[in-house]
């Protein structure tokens, strides 16, 4: 067949392929992207049928590797990190050092090399973003505090992967790898360290000061042209001109450049148009990056050494997890809280594959570790999805053997309580106010303002203790357990205002503070106008839906402008 159309075979066949068993994952309710890794072991070298230009292949990965930062970069969120920082920062520094530590002493058991051992490690320490936030948006908790928590330590994940693709290059001699293109094997690797790290700190210098202002100035000139494959094409040629520009002129990887171009899109106004017009782009080429490394997969592994991928498979599920929920309850987050984070980052992915394959380029590692990592990557995340379905009984199976519940839990906890110095007096006719985000945040603020006594419950513990800082009563926990109002002192409150939370939490708040409180009033700010329209059949409280109390406002400023044009006396 013409060399001239193998491209249009690896897209024709890959693409369709990728179709059918991304279709069939999705109805097994599974990651379409195990549908798209199978597809690439279905046309790589390594299987019969079927066989796609594997050169070809690996440059569109490459794209798609800029594109899968620079999506990375959009949804990398600085506020979000900061809320849960102190959680997440320790957290996913130390779950990475032990997933590391665990997968470097299993393959120096195999006879591996450290430097291989330390790349194989890494590779397995870091969850996928894309099944992640799939995961949790799928059962919606993306926006719940356990959502933000999971989030918030895959962005200091991320950045950690980012800061080891930097700077692996520059220490590959020294781990037992080869030079990178360009530089000579026998430079120092001091020198060659300070040189990586000083071209990074230039190439970020020049992506704050001039990147950050001259990037949204030029979407900002497109946009008011009004054409829209415009706008859309000076995104993709900031992604992949910042991605490039980075490797040419800077000497760091175009990984590093598409994450920064990411990044400074976001801080631009038009963000949120520009993730929205390039998501089916970034898609296709995320598509096309986990077709072309199900090509690098060899099955053969899965049948010539199993307990090779079962230890790799252990380490992923099952040390991690650990690490994670260890840590999440050693800071007295609810178990809840500690299983969800736990079976959130109980999976690896494109970050992985992206350190593999600098790992082989390098010479730090093998086929067989590459192959390893991939199996690793289908198993952790086809069972990804199981371990979300076991948080429930599990944490019901725990909380039934109370003594092991309490052990976890720890009940002592100070921030579960109002501190002393809050006046008995103080806790009688308070609002208390479930939820400080945005609506719980401006409802404080305004009563407080206006010398209204409020008690805040917030799962947050860092908002709680902001909040004990700023000498505001807060108390830590979910409002749907009762010990929560209770310390609340919701017996004595005279309203309970709950921010938007899933319904059916809603029913267990309100139910929970009637029996304790059977006078009080509830004001229930609604998600939806299909959950005001429930709230108000069933009776439970005031509803408040955003549009309709902006269409009011409207409404009413409206009217009054006309009356006052009817009557310019009044």
């Amino acid at each position: 067949m013409p060399h001239e159309v193998d491209l249009i075979i690896l897209l024709a066949v890959g693409f369709g392929i990728a179709l059918i068993f991304g279709y069939i994952a999705a109805r097994l309710r599974l990651p379409p992207l195990i549908g798209y890794l199978i597809a690439g072991i279905i046309i790589s070298p390594n299987t019969p049928g079927v066989v796609a230009d594997i050169a070809l292949a690996n440059q569109l990965a490459e794209l798609g590797v800029m594109f899968l930062m620079f999506g990375v970069g959009m949804h990398f969120s600085i506020k979000d990190l900061l809320q849960v920082r102190r959680i997440a920062l320790p957290g996913a520094i130390l779950q990475i050092t032990v997933a590391t530590i665990l997968g470097m002493l299993v393959s120096m058991l195999w006879g591996w090399s450290f430097g291989s051992a330390l790349v194989f490690g890494l590779c397995l320490s870091c969850a996928s973003t894309v099944v992640l936030l799939k995961a949790l948006g799928d059962r919606g908790v993306l926006d719940s505090v356990n959502g933000k928590i999971a989030v918030g330590w895959l962005l200091v994940e991320d950045l950690v992967m980012v800061l080891v693709l930097v700077l692996l290059p520059a220490v590959a001699v020294l781990l037992g790898g080869n030079a990178p293109e360009g530089q000579a094997s026998d430079q120092s690797i001091w020198l060659t360290l300070l040189y990586t790290l000083l071209k990074v700190a230039g190439f970020i210098a020049f992506m704050l000061i001039v990147g950050k202002r001259l990037i949204p100035l030029i979407m900002q000139y497109v946009a008011r042209l009004g054409s829209r494959e415009l706008f859309t094409l000076t995104v993709v040629a900031a992604a992949v001109s910042i991605a490039y520009g980075s490797y040419a002129i800077f000497g760091v990887s175009m990984a590093l450049g598409a994450f920064f171009a990411g990044m400074v899109v976001k801080e631009s106004d038009f963000s949120h148009r520009a993730e929205e017009e390039t998501l089916p782009l970034r898609e296709i080429f995320t598509i096309l990056f986990f077709v072309s490394v199900g090509m690098l997969f060899d099955p053969s592994i899965i049948i010539e050494q199993p307990m090779h991928i079962l230890a790799v498979i252990a380490i992923i599920m099952i040390g991690k997890t650990i690490a994670a929920m260890a840590l999440v309850l050693f800071f007295r987050y609810p178990l809840n809280t500690a299983l969800t984070v736990g079976a959130s980052l109980a999976q690896i992915g494109e970050f992985s594959f992206i350190l593999a394959t600098l790992g082989l380029s390098l010479g730090l590692l093998s086929n067989e570790a590459q192959n390893l990592i991939l199996a690793g990557a289908l198993f952790s995340i086809t069972l990804n999805s199981f371990l979300f379905s076991a948080i429930e009984p599990v944490q019901n199976w725990i909380r039934q053997r109370s003594h092991l519940a309490r052990l976890l839990e720890r009940s002592n906890d100070p921030l579960a309580m109002l501190p002393d110095e809050v006046d008995q007096d103080y806790l009688r006719d308070q609002v208390v106010i479930v939820g400080h985000g945005d609506v719980g945040r401006r409802i404080t603020k305004t009563l407080m303002q206006n010398q209204i006594k409020v008690v805040i419950a917030e799962e947050n513990r860092e908002i709680v203790e902001d909040l004990r800082e700023k000498g505001i009563a807060a108390v830590s926990g979910s409002a749907t357990e009762p010990s929560v109002l209770i310390q609340a002192h919701i017996q004595h409150a005279r309203l309970l205002v709950i921010s938007p939370m899933d319904i059916l939490d809603i029913h267990k708040i309100v139910d929970t503070a009637k029996l304790l409180n059977p006078q009080i009033q509830v004001l229930v700010c609604a998600e939806t106008r299909e959950e005001a329209d429930i709230i108000r059949a069933e009776e439970i409280g005031e509803v408040y839906y955003a549009k309709d109390e902006m269409a009011k406002n409207m409404t009413g400023h409206i009217l009054s402008q006309i009356q006052l044009a009817h009557n310019p006396s009044h």
